[in-house]
């Protein structure tokens, strides 16, 4: 295993090095080096610290106003935190969208655009093998997601608890997740100079990637263009098209040529070059703040009907992983009132944006009075439901159980954010009302909502 993970280290700092020389060799993108002006509305490709911001000036750094105990008197017993991978890769699709982009930019694109020089300038440096893997500052989201957990839980992510057996890890079997498991381990290793142990690892599917095995959510969303009509509505509408002619504009490529689809790739390829490269790159500066806001709306609206409040199964389809979260909880608290040693003290699952986002919908979670559609874009600019504020890269879900003198508190955290549990208008409600507020959830059975009725 720690060979395994030397030598992706060693690769993707290989890669981001071949990066920077491919930067350096032809002429400069931008001296600036200045946070991309729409870096959050990157949607699922921010990154962390764009969302909480006090993370740029320190990266280890604890919100210690927003992640208080319920009350002094209060212990915490267990917590497990459900997260999603580091900062990855594009996916190979968008790699040959950002491949076709560039041609057409390098191809057809004229004017006297000051920065269009270095726009043609820029160098196709994403090919296709490094598709959805994880990057290097991936890898160091993780290490430093892992070392804010210390922090935060002194008494529970301890040398003790992880060399006992008492920190679990589960993954889903894609590589990102499995790299950022051990990156998790690594920031683990390096703060408690433990280099040279090893820690297992479980790769469970069941849990981390349910989406992929439930039939009816496959059947029914996946594969049914009319299940994310609302998406599909809004991209072929007046908005998008407002951004597509503005950047054509820019570029003076003519419209028939500069597609919605393009005009999204070019705002995202600004985004990639920030999240993996750390570049306030010219490509950003095609797009303005309203442009922004329109591509993440674009953006939460696919997520809102394939991941989110769009239909029922959408969230349902998070049944297994919901029930295992709470008969953790429920371990933790029996062993603890027998007075028995927790067996399980802090559980760490690592997953995708389509595994933690499903599960915040089930919660309740992020829920808009009105729901998202094409047609209402203009009341939702301030909507709860954002891709970017709930998945971002390593964005995650922490359930944090405490003994307290009344009895077991539960608090919720998404992004290291105390959330009110919903019903309940509470922080840290009792974790007895909790179940009660999620008894018609609490025990669902993923056979029969995933199976599909013949």
């Amino acid at each position: 295993m720690a060979e395994e993970l030397l030598r992706f280290n060693a690769v993707l700092r290989f890669v981001v090095f071949l990066a920077f020389l491919s930067f350096s060799s032809g002429a400069a993108l931008s001296s600036d080096t200045d946070i991309p002006t729409n870096a959050q509305y990157f949607n699922t490709k921010t990154r962390y610290q764009d969302l909480n911001t006090y993370l740029r000036e320190n990266i280890l750094a604890i919100n210690i106003s927003a992640v208080k105990a319920p009350a002094p008197t209060c212990t915490p017993v267990h917590f497990t935190i459900i997260a999603r991978h580091g900062t990855r890769f594009p996916t190979a699709e968008n790699i040959k969208k950002i491949g076709a982009f560039d041609d057409l930019v390098k191809t057809e694109a004229n004017g006297d655009l000051s920065y269009l020089p270095e726009l043609k300038a820029w160098k196709m440096w994403y090919k296709e093998d490094m598709a959805g893997r994880l990057t290097e500052t991936g890898r160091e989201d993780h290490i430093h997601l892992a070392q804010r957990m210390v922090e935060t839980f002194p008494t529970l992510l301890t040398k003790e608890n992880l060399q006992g057996g008492r920190v679990k890890f589960i993954t889903s079997s894609v590589s990102r997740c499995i790299n950022s498991t051990l990156s998790f381990q690594l920031g683990l290793k390096e703060w408690f100079h433990l280099e040279g142990e090893e820690f297992p690892y479980t790769v469970n599917d069941t849990l981390m990637r349910y989406f992929a095995s439930c039939e009816r959510f496959v059947e029914t969303i996946l594969n049914n263009p009319e299940a994310v009509i609302q998406a599909t509505l809004f991209k072929n509408g007046p908005e998008m098209e407002t951004v597509q002619r503005k950047v054509a504009d820019l570029l003076q490529i003519p419209y028939d040529k500069f597609t919605a689809d393009l005009a999204e790739t070019g705002f995202y390829l600004c985004a990639y070059e920030w999240t993996i490269r750390g570049l306030n790159s010219p490509w950003c500066r095609l797009y303005d703040r309203a442009d922004a806001d329109v591509v993440d709306y674009a953006s939460d609206l696919g997520l809102y009907y394939k991941r989110g409040y769009g239909h029922k199964i959408d969230s349902m389809a998070s049944c297994v992983l919901f029930n295992d979260l709470f008969n953790r909880l429920e371990k933790a608290a029996n062993e603890f009132r027998a007075g028995q040693p927790v067996s399980e003290v802090v559980t760490v699952e690592i997953g995708h944006a389509e595994t933690l986002l499903p599960l915040v919908t089930l919660l309740g979670l992020f829920k808009d009075k009105t729901p998202l559609t094409a047609d209402n874009y203009a009341s939702q600019l301030n909507r709860a439901f954002n891709g970017g504020h709930i998945v971002p890269y390593i964005g995650n879900l922490l359930a944090v159980l405490y003994d307290c003198p009344d009895g077991f508190r539960l608090q919720l955290r998404v992004n290291e954010r105390p959330v009110e549990v919903p019903g309940l208008n509470e922080f840290s409600p009792l974790f007895k009302d909790v179940k009660e507020q999620y008894h018609q959830i609490l025990g669902c059975n993923q056979e029969a909502i995933c199976k599909m009725s013949k």
